[in-house]
């Protein structure tokens, strides 16, 4: 039998390929920091400049304010107005409740889809339907929101009776066909990577192929699971053209799903173009970015940690 044999190569090329690599990562890592770094220092007036802060301070922001005489305090999103109001929490209550509804939408369906396709799915059946879910990924936002616009907001008002054509529900849907792909392939990613002795010794104690998937797969494949949840999470709170497209864009404080909604990474879209360059309302748009970025650091960081502890509970190590 002809043994294999490997040509060693030269130390300078192993040296070359690691500075590569090692260059690679820094410059991605130094990209990023750049990016927060600029999008942090334009929304420095907020906090420096009397002028705006007079007119867009933090506090504004974030509390109730009495805008008009005899009127209760209320929260509002009104840059343009005569006395412009910059409460951003209607923005927040917004994004929150389209990526909830995307996630409970998106969810079941991608992690149930994952089970199909690697437990039950032949391999012919599975080379055919991973491709099908994970080309969801590749149609543009646009068009998944020009798709809500007309045809799917439309639909949901006459079988429902929505007041509003567009709202989170409508939002949340389309939202969830971009999530689907993200938590499809993580999770059957996780799931095909779960060793077969596993599957074979339930199997060998008389569980049937249903109780294999659930009790046996399932658990060790939760944490890439919860992965491609975080991930998914984060895409819909930074989602834009959907929700620009497809939410109705109103500021409004309501616990109603079918009310119209404003997210963060919508009102940046709509309204950069727009503004006075280092204005008050450059500036409030620029601390959206800042703290749109670090909601998605702490969700990235939420689900890493999840992660670990979920492996450490069912695989018994910490990656």
């Amino acid at each position: 039998m002809r043994k294999l044999q490997f040509r060693g190569k030269s130390k300078l090329f192993e040296l070359v390929g690691e500075k590569i690599i090692s260059i690679t990562a820094f410059a991605a890592l130094i990209s990023v920091f750049l990016i927060f770094l600029f999008i942090f220092k334009e929304s420095i007036p907020i906090f420096t400049d009397s002028e705006i802060k007079q007119e867009a301070s933090v506090d504004k922001m974030l509390f109730k304010q009495e805008y008009y005489e005899g009127r209760q305090p209320r929260f509002s999103w009104q840059p343009n107005s005569d006395v412009p109001k910059y409460s951003i929490l209607p923005l927040f209550i917004g994004s929150f409740k389209a990526a909830l509804i995307a996630m409970l939408f998106a969810v079941p369906l991608a992690v149930g889809a994952a089970i199909f396709s690697a437990e039950f799915a032949s391999r012919r059946l599975r080379e055919f339907v991973k491709p099908i879910i994970e080309l969801l990924a590749g149609i543009p936002s646009v068009v998944l929101g020009f798709f809500s616009l007309i045809v799917l907001a439309t639909f949901l008002q006459d079988v429902f009776g929505f007041t509003f054509r567009l709202n989170a529900i409508n939002a949340g849907i389309v939202l969830g066909l971009a999530v689907i792909p993200i938590v499809f392939t993580m999770a059957e990613d996780a799931m095909t990577s779960v060793p077969g002795s596993l599957r074979d010794a339930a199997l060998a104690l008389g569980a049937n192929r249903w109780q294999v998937s659930l009790t046996v797969v399932l658990p060790a494949a939760l944490p890439g699971i919860a992965a491609g949840i975080t991930l998914g999470f984060g895409r819909a709170i930074g989602e834009t053209m959907i929700v620009l497209m497809a939410s109705g864009n109103a500021a409004i404080i309501s616990g109603s799903f079918v009310d119209s909604i404003r997210t963060i990474s919508a009102t940046i879209a709509a309204e950069l173009a727009e503004v006075v360059f280092g204005g008050a309302h450059y500036s409030v748009l620029f601390f959206l970015g800042t703290l749109l970025f670090i909601l998605t650091f702490v969700l990235n960081w939420i689900g890493d940690y999840a992660t670990n502890a979920l492996k450490l509970k069912y695989q018994g190590r910490v990656k």
